[in-house]
């Protein structure tokens, strides 16, 4: 039988082989990635920008501690991300963690860094408080510095710290124009987009007339939601921008709806005319779609109005994509009063459908009332996979993206007032503009979080398996390990029960 000697001997030697473990993980750091998207796995792009730093670059992490669980996690992970940069940067990156709680200096601090404290609730006692709570960080590299000012748990960790290298790393910028002149949007009016586009670029207005032509110098230009009508000879010098090696991402309404007078309309700018001349055709036609976002309509209930929220199929929200460097990683993409595109062109150029509808959608003519107490049936969407966003390439290499709204990713409506645009929205933008200038390093990283995942889109069937083994896949992993323990137990008892057991 064992002895007390040799028992304790195999408790000292688990605990010496943990504590090795535990000192050895500090340089080195193991970790098997079984989700989906990699989000857990560090990029190419990510490996080579970390591996070519040029300059030390020093990470200051200012997270509060002792979080609630959910939110300590983004600590957690984020601390494991930035061993994992230090350890592949051959000593270019260090990282310290600073806890803003524990002092007003610190808290200062942070604060003159530009990371400001959320505040979140927090149970202590049985009772429900709220504490303020640090979770950003400050990217040095010389004299220059970034800021990341609050680390949205869930969100694209890694493109958050290496885009923020990047763009302190990076010399010269290209620069991308936003064309000017016909009612377009400014790029003040694009602030998802261009904070995305300015890491890598000069995203800047850029002011179409009959006497300029588009510079050389811009990688790639954009002719977004223009309202006026496109002079002849300014399309001219977008193709000889084009046939000059330029290219040319095109975001159109070529129908538009307002829902202060519930009607729809078409929108003539020329535009369409030069985009059949290269084999694409705009519809003159709304995309419905059963899978749309909702909008708020006023009701009014005997002396009370309210507010409810109601499907709207003008709203497609797009989630089916080709397997394409502009739509790698985008989850949902929502296209407010959008037209589909047919392609009629040669086979000199090559077009490439980069988004779709569901597989219930349809169209609507115009001009259009919008009946918001409309009740939608099946049989309103007896179409499925329509194209809302393509490419073009010639000899391989992308000339135009063409994308059937103009709006998704603007960030100003009608008015002038504010608005936010879905994450994805503004990443298809940048992806096309990163594809287009032949840097794709990035677009990976930027569609790494999460940013939709609902359960009510899948199939019932789906919904049902993931609900139940949710539920019971923890209570079979109890019993089996139960019966497995007792198994072995009951061996161990027999044995021990033999004459020759020792």
């Amino acid at each position: 039988m064992r002895t007390k000697k040799s028992y304790y001997n195999s408790v000292i030697l688990v605990i010496g082989i943990l504590l090795l473990i535990n000192i050895l993980s500090n340089d080195y750091f193991v970790r098997l990635d079984f989700t989906e998207n990699k989000r857990y796995t560090l990029s190419q792009a990510t490996e080579d920008i970390v591996e070519d730093l040029l300059e030390p670059v020093t990470v200051k992490a200012y997270f509060s501690e002792n979080l609630p669980p959910n939110i300590a996690q983004t600590r957690l992970d984020f601390k494991d991300l930035l061993l994992e940069y230090a350890n592949i940067s051959g000593g270019n990156l260090v990282y310290e963690f600073i806890n803003p709680n524990e002092t007003p200096e610190k808290e200062q601090e942070a604060a003159q860094s530009g990371i400001n404290p959320v505040m979140i609730n927090v149970r202590e006692k049985d009772q429900m408080k709220q504490q303020k709570a640090f979770m950003g960080a400050v990217i040095e590299m010389g004299e220059q510095q970034d800021v990341i000012p609050f680390m949205q748990p869930g969100e694209a960790m890694e493109y958050a710290l290496t885009s923020s290298i990047k763009k302190l790393s990076i010399t010269d910028k290209p620069s991308i124009g936003l064309i000017q002149g016909h009612g377009e949007p400014s790029v003040f009016d694009m602030q998802q987009a261009g904070q995305e586009l300015n890491i890598l670029y000069n995203f800047e207005d850029f002011t179409l007339t009959d006497t300029t032509d588009i510079p050389a110098n811009f990688k790639a230009v954009a002719l977004v939601a223009p309202k006026d009508t496109i002079p002849p000879a300014h399309l001219a010098k977008i193709d000889d921008y084009l046939a000059n090696g330029g290219k040319v991402l095109v975001a159109l309404n070529k129908v538009d709806g307002n829902l202060q007078n519930a009607f729809g309309s078409a929108v003539y700018t020329g535009l369409t005319a030069w985009l059949q001349g290269k084999g694409i055709t705009v519809e003159n036609q709304f995309v419905i779609d059963a899978s749309s976002a909702s909008i708020a309509v006023q009701q009014q209930q005997g002396p009370f109005r309210f507010q409810t929220q109601i499907q709207f199929p003008y709203l497609p929200v797009i989630s089916n994509f080709a397997d394409h460097p502009i739509t790698k990683g985008l989850e949902t993409v929502i296209l407010p009063f959008a037209s589909p595109l047919t392609f009629s062109g040669d086979s000199t150029v090559n077009f490439v459908p980069l988004a779709f509808t569901s597989d219930q959608s349809g169209t609507s003519p115009v001009p259009t009332y919008f009946d918001i107490q409309k009740e939608w049936t099946e049989s309103d969407f007896p179409q499925q996979r329509l194209i809302v966003a393509a490419a073009l390439e010639e000899v391989g290499m992308p000339k135009l993206v063409v994308i059937g709204d103009g709006d998704f990713a603007v960030n100003t409506r009608e008015g002038g007032q504010p608005q936010a645009v879905q994450p994805d929205n503004a990443s298809l933008f940048a992806n096309s503009i990163d594809w287009l200038s032949d840097d794709t390093g990035l677009i990976d990283l930027r569609t790494k979080g999460v940013t939709s995942r609902p359960i009510d889109q899948l199939e019932e069937g789906t919904q049902t398996t993931l609900k139940y083994a949710n539920f019971l896949l923890p209570i079979l992993a109890v019993i089996i390990y139960g019966i497995v323990r007792f198994q072995r137990q009951r061996s161990l008892r027999i044995k021990r029960m033999e004459i020759s057991y020792e």
